[in-house]
């Protein structure tokens, strides 16, 4: 963890470079319903077990203000729950919070996983037709992991937790007196045997603009990644994708 919060004071630096603020003030508030699609698994080695998963609906919020100021960032934090469970056969031994779990023993996991990004980051260019957004992601994930094998009376539990250390990029494409739109939005790390990726695509119709609140719909895919080396004793290669709907207000 240690590594991972002197990463972050790294990129934040570089945050801090002169770049513009935005024209006008502005709040951004935004709800997704996701239907992900989860894969892999995890165990306290890095001899990870692949489980079976339901796909299961999940649920993202967000907020961002931006201002006018030069050299203070912008802000915005989101909230993703990436909860799931199922049953599964294994296919080979392995071994979580000090227990072995046989080949051919059907188990079954549950993952209570949720992210939350602070994310600061400036807008390097923005107008009606493009816009791009370049920043820092600070990505704290809480998890809580259960392994039972009812055949043995076996289980496991263990919970992680820390912040990592992401880069942020956004950009933005509008048609102008159509209200249509797409964006692609993203954080991505690599460092010290941690591999974490979150971006989304989506297409966008804003069917309310005026002076007071703009509403825009989203209609997009989401891709969220995690390989996780010895966070609290957990490792875990997990990744979840799927098609999302939301909803954006913009004050």
């Amino acid at each position: 963890m240690k590594k991972c919060m002197s990463a972050l004071a790294v990129i934040g630096a570089f945050a801090v470079t002169p770049v513009y603020g935005d024209t006008i003030a502005g709040v951004y508030v935004g709800a997704q319903g996701w239907q992900a699609n989860p894969d892999g698994g995890f165990a306290d080695s890095s001899a990870t077990a692949d489980f079976n998963f339901d796909n299961d609906a999940q649920g993202a919020a967000y907020i961002a203000v931006e201002h006018p100021v030069p050299f203070i960032p912008n802000i915005k934090v989101g909230h993703t729950t990436l909860d799931t469970q199922g049953n599964t056969q294994l296919q080979s031994n392995f071994t979580f919070d000090g227990n072995l779990y046989t080949a051919q023993s059907n188990v079954f996991t549950s993952v209570d996983l949720t992210t939350t990004d602070f994310i600061l980051y400036y807008e390097l260019f923005d107008n009606d037709i493009v816009s791009f957004d370049l920043g820092v992601n600070g990505k704290y994930v809480d998890g809580s992991l259960l392994v039972n094998d009812p055949a043995s009376n076996t289980q496991g539990n263990a919970d992680f937790s820390g912040v990592v250390p992401m880069a942020y990029s956004k950009v933005q494409f509008g048609l102008p007196f159509s209200g249509l739109g797409a964006y692609a939005e993203g954080s991505y790390l690599s460092f010290d045997d941690h591999t974490l990726s979150d971006y989304q695509l989506a297409l966008t119709y804003s069917f309310i603009e005026s002076l007071a609140l703009d509403m825009t719909l989203q209609l997009g895919y989401r891709a969220v990644e995690m390989d996780i080396e010895d966070l609290d004793d957990v490792y875990a290669d997990m990744s979840y994708d799927g098609a999302f709907v939301g909803l954006e207000l913009h004050f």
